[in-house]
């Protein structure tokens, strides 16, 4: 009976042909029972939010060498204007798709230079996988990474002010 979607959900959202995942829900919900320190089970779920998940594999990629941001130029415009507030958005830059026990990511990085970018992108894939599997419990069915920029190291320095003197007889 739990598997049933409810008709109004159904209704106001398509239901995709294919998915990604076993099945497109909300949080993802585990019930367990859990052994007491006087012996007794309690019952009880859990439920971890899908942003929750983001923010794990967030993390995850932020952690990989190589990987100088997350997101793509939008996002991490907003995101340096967040960080000066003091509000760090640890999900830019990544999607996920939750269904009953997997979960497929989209990770947007923008990698170092001079950084091999297939290695970059196959170690945010493992790391990804790894924390979502290790801190979450849930299988990972794929890891997409999308490298949109490439940061080169001195284009965040402050020349300009040394080429206009340079340039002035």
């Amino acid at each position: 009976m739990a598997d049933k979607i409810p008709a109004s959900t159904t209704a106001s959202t398509p239901t995709p042909t294919t998915s990604r995942v076993d099945k497109p829900t909300t949080p993802v919900t585990t019930v367990s029972a859990a052994t007491t320190d006087v012996g007794t089970v309690a019952p009880g779920k859990t439920v971890i939010a899908d942003n929750v998940i983001s923010k794990v594999a967030g993390i995850a990629a932020r952690e990989v060498p190589g990987v100088y941001a997350l997101g793509g130029g939008a996002a991490r415009a907003f995101g340096a204007i967040r960080d000066v507030i003091g509000s760090t958005d640890l999900t830019q830059g990544v999607r996920v798709e939750v269904g009953e026990t997997q979960v497929a990511a989209d990770v947007t990085i923008v990698v170092e230079y001079p950084t091999p970018m297939n290695a970059v992108a196959e170690q945010v894939r493992g790391a990804v996988a790894q924390a979502i599997t290790q801190l979450v419990g849930m299988e990972v069915a794929e890891v997409n990474v999308a490298i949109n920029d490439v940061h080169i190291p001195g284009d965040d320095d402050d020349d300009s002010t040394q080429s206009a003197e340079s340039r002035v007889a």
